[in-house]
């Protein structure tokens, strides 16, 4: 540990009293001072938020630093922000808030990074400590609201605790299993001085990384066991294998086994798609041959995944043939829904890299064989209609981009169409809500991605009710000139909703259907590029010319068929190879297949020699 004595740009600063001159610092600081030198120590580059009575202090400290800060409309944008910069870069996302209604309107945004795993630092402003407690104005129990949508949380009190708490903080935001940790700031504890001493080390009681223990040796043996035995073995690759930058490994492990790899939604980007070993993804709008491939494995390797519901549907009939391997660094995600065969608790990387080193080439030429015949025989399809198709747009935005842009996305049907209709090849390319189904999310992520990698195409694929819960971000990205391009595929309903009502509830349409918005008159209002798209050969040139538009957002508002339902479906409560929506039934009523993936005449490449 040492005190601080380093330098802050050479621009000259405002003048703060006697701890400041024009470009160095004395050992003594305000809290907030601290805070944002903690801060930048961490390599935080951009933050995201609003400024409010008690964290004034803060944004003060910030004004004066090399750290860029975001205004955006809402706090919830903000959240959403971190969180999209946060997976698109994979470093950790912090945001700002104020107290009472500027730190509750956070808790979409925490959650949502908190059922993803994703590494997000809150700094929320508190009355002063005095009045904590006596219901002082703007005073809300921030840490008692957030305690269970984070991996951890402080309310630091005394100026001389700040360092600690924000390297502690960045630590558990950023290993084991990752996750958001609030810090919860009084204002007396932010103006208040004290000696800056900048912890180089943490060491924090009964938090104890189970990446940094040993592999256990037999479990590892076991595994390349069960896998040298296996004749009919299937990858389940998730998130976790994108929190541990373990794609390569992945992609080694899949290619000298010659195991064919499915992904959950937030696992997608972490196997190329475009690889013939690529079944795509699995689950309740999973493709019906990646579901049917599952039920038939004898084997399945689940890495740096939950086998949440979304997946297995029916817990106890998911791939009730295989035996199951399931690696993850997280103890507690280990049989909590499925029973496992064979568990192994490490980082994902680590462990992918020993069993690369032991494992064997296996057999599996019948396997693809079979699974290249379900692939020809079960295809997705989606029906022609006389209205514009969401299907179809998206894959215009997938062919346009070459499957290389990152693509945010709200919630609902244009999810499913994304992940099922984008080619994604990279990871980090799919930013999208997954766990705790946010709508609201992909404009505000997409602004938040943009600014990690300012250099990458980045779409918001959207739809009409889930892009107006947070529409009103497009005066933060215009403000900053941000190329996002958007595209709202506009059914006029809740779309998701509106099919499930159709299902399920006799065609009752209670409060599905929205009330009409012009999207391109508030794209325009706020500065933005808007394009309204109604016909199928208008769709390339909308796509083509947005890709042009650098300088601003671009709005493009596909009016689409009202109607279309995404397909194939799980029933809730259903085996996971129980669909609706199946190719044998849209067949009957015009289906086109438009499968992206392997095509007949690639079979021969599945056996890879």
């Amino acid at each position: 540990m040492g005190a601080f004595s380093g330098r802050w740009p050479s621009r000259r600063l405002r003048d703060t009293g006697r701890l400041w001159d024009n470009t160095t610092m004395t050992t003594r600081m305000k809290g907030a001072q601290i805070l944002v030198e903690c801060l930048r120590r961490e390599g935080v580059d951009v933050a995201f938020g609003i400024p409010g009575g008690v964290n004034l202090p803060t944004f003060d400290a910030l004004y004066q630093s090399p750290i860029k800060v975001i205004l955006t409309v809402h706090e919830q944008g903000a959240a959403h922000m971190a969180d999209g910069y946060a997976r698109a870069t994979g470093k950790v996302g912090v945001c700002l808030a104020t107290s009472g209604p500027g730190a509750t309107n956070l808790v979409t945004g925490i959650a949502t990074a908190f059922m993803d795993s994703i590494p997000l630092i809150a700094l929320t402003g508190q009355v002063r400590t005095t009045v904590i407690g006596n219901d002082a104005f703007q005073e809300v129990d921030t840490i008692g609201i957030t305690r269970p949508i984070t991996k951890h949380s402080y309310l630091v009190k005394d100026p001389r605790d700040i360092a600690r708490v924000v390297k502690e903080a960045f630590y558990i935001a950023r290993t084991g299993r990752p996750g958001p940790v609030l810090i919860d700031l009084p204002v007396d504890a932010t103006v208040a001085e004290t000696e800056f001493v900048y912890p180089e080390q943490v060491d924090i009681r009964g938090y104890r990384l189970q990446a940094q223990s040993p592999l256990d040796p037999d479990s590892i043996r076991r595994a390349v066991e069960a896998i040298a035995a296996s004749l009919q073995p299937i990858i389940y690759a998730g998130a976790g294998v994108l929190h541990a930058g373990a794609s390569q490994e992945l992609a080694e492990l899949a290619r000298k086994t010659q195991i064919p790899v499915t992904t959950s939604l937030l696992g997608l980007g972490g196997f190329p798609e475009a690889d013939p070993l690529s079944l795509g993804m699995l689950g309740m709008h999973g493709f019906e041959y990646t579901n049917y491939a599952v039920a038939q494995a004898d084997l399945l390797i689940g890495i740096g995944a939950r086998f949440d519901d979304r997946v297995t549907g029916k817990p106890d009939e998911f791939a009730r043939r295989a035996k199951k391997i399931h690696i993850d660094v997280d103890p507690s995600s280990i049989n909590k829904t499925v029973l496992v065969d064979y568990p192994i608790i490490g980082d994902v990387k680590r462990v992918l890299q020993e069993l690369n080193r032991l494992v064997k080439p296996v057999d599996t030429r019948a396997w693809l064989k079979t699974i290249q015949e379900m692939r020809v025989k079960y295809p997705l399809v989606y029906r022609e209609k006389t209205k514009l198709l969401p299907q179809f747009i998206i894959q215009q935005i997938s062919e346009a981009t070459q499957g290389a842009a990152v693509v945010a996305t709200g919630v609902g049907q244009h999810q499913m169409w994304t992940a099922q209709f984008y080619q994604f090849n990279k990871p980090r390319s799919l930013i999208t809500s997954g766990g705790l189904g946010t709508m609201g999310f992909g404009l505000p992520a997409a602004i938040g991605a943009q600014f990690g990698r300012p250099d990458a195409v980045v779409w918001d694929i959207d739809g009409d009710g889930s892009f107006q819960m947070t529409a009103q971000e497009l005066a933060t990205a215009s403000q900053h000139k941000l190329p996002v391009k958007v595209a709202i595929m506009n059914n006029q309903h809740h779309g998701m909703v509106r099919q499930w009502q159709d299902l399920f509830y006799q065609g009752r349409h209670a409060q599905s259907r929205l009330n009409p918005v012009d999207f391109v008159k508030l794209a325009e209002a706020n500065g933005c590029a808007g394009i309204r798209v109604k016909q199928k050969d208008e769709v390339r040139q909308a796509i083509d010319r947005a890709m042009q538009i650098s300088d601003r957002p671009t709005v493009i508002e596909f009016m689409v068929e009202e109607a279309e339902d995404c397909w194939p479906m799980i029933a809730p409560g259903k085996p996971h190879d129980q669909m609706l929506g199946t190719y044998e039934s849209l067949k009957q009523e015009g289906g086109i297949p438009q499968h992206r993936h392997v095509e007949p005449d690639e079979e021969a490449k599945l056996s890879l020699g």
